[in-house]
């Protein structure tokens, strides 16, 4: 209960924040809505010379366009601020405010920062998401909606454990920024499904970038091509993500020297 009291504290402060810079959701509504227009205009290119793209059709390709659109929205109002942060604070050697509290300074570095104008991002690919599963003229069971949940709430982990495996190498190394940028450009990758790249590159969006985990996984959870085999992958790949990233973490700590050094 301690750590849900205090995520809930964490929340209210940072939508109290965001809520008075309210020309920020003007801002982030047409930048989403530039990205969703391009979006929609490559795929409608590419399905004017085709049927379908590796065995994708335009309404699953919808779905996955959906999914990508509301994982980043999710990564960047939740992870990404938090993460970008720490990389900041372990920099300048102000990280001694967090671990000086009588919390586990893991999960405050976690939640400190909301974005909460983000939320368009996730609210249009759920209207995306809809929208593919309409066409695909499906009936969606509870259960596959349960999988589907369970499919983004993995990804949410794995990203979240790739941002603090990335964050954390800032405890050795000053220049991490262009490696975000380089995450960053990988990541539309996902965009498309991950099986329609050549092998060297589905790889590294499968194992060394997951984003293939991301969202292409909770995609073919709504288009019945999920298989029970990936479904485990993905679990286990959440599990192994996590603890590597915690262990990580708690080594760049004991070699934190901090502000006060």
């Amino acid at each position: 209960m301690g750590y849900l009291r205090l995520l809930w504290i964490y929340f209210r402060v940072g939508f109290m924040n965001e809520v008075q810079y309210r020309v920020n959701f003007l801002v982030q509504l047409g930048q989403s809505a530039i990205a969703l227009a391009t979006g929609l205009i490559v795929l409608s290119l590419v399905f004017t010379y085709t049927d379908s793209l590796n065995d994708w059709s335009r309404p699953e390709l919808l779905i996955v366009m959906g999914v990508h659109i509301m994982i980043g929205g999710l990564v960047a109002m939740l992870i990404q601020p938090n993460m970008v942060r720490l990389m900041d604070d372990i920099g300048q050697g102000t990280l001694d405010y967090m671990l000086t509290k009588p919390e586990n300074a893991q999960l405050l570095v976690s939640v400190r920062e909301l974005r909460i104008w983000q939320v368009v991002d996730v609210i249009i690919g759920l209207v995306v998401i809809g929208w593919g599963v309409n066409e695909l003229q499906a009936t969606i069971s509870l259960g596959s909606a349960l999988i589907f949940t369970f499919t983004i709430l993995l990804g949410l982990f794995i990203l979240y454990s790739f941002w603090l495996m990335l964050s954390s190498l800032a405890f050795w190394f000053i220049r991490l920024y262009e490696i975000v940028q380089i995450f960053q450009t990988m990541y539309q990758a996902g965009r498309w499904p991950v099986g329609i790249y050549p092998g060297w590159l589905r790889i590294i969006l499968t194992f060394l970038v997951p984003v293939a985990f991301a969202v292409t996984v909770p995609a073919e959870a709504f288009t019945a091509r999920l298989s029970l085999a990936t479904f485990g992958l993905s679990v286990g790949l959440t599990a192994v993500l996590f603890f590597i990233a915690n262990r990580i973490w708690r080594w760049g700590l004991s070699n934190y020297s901090g502000a006060s050094a």
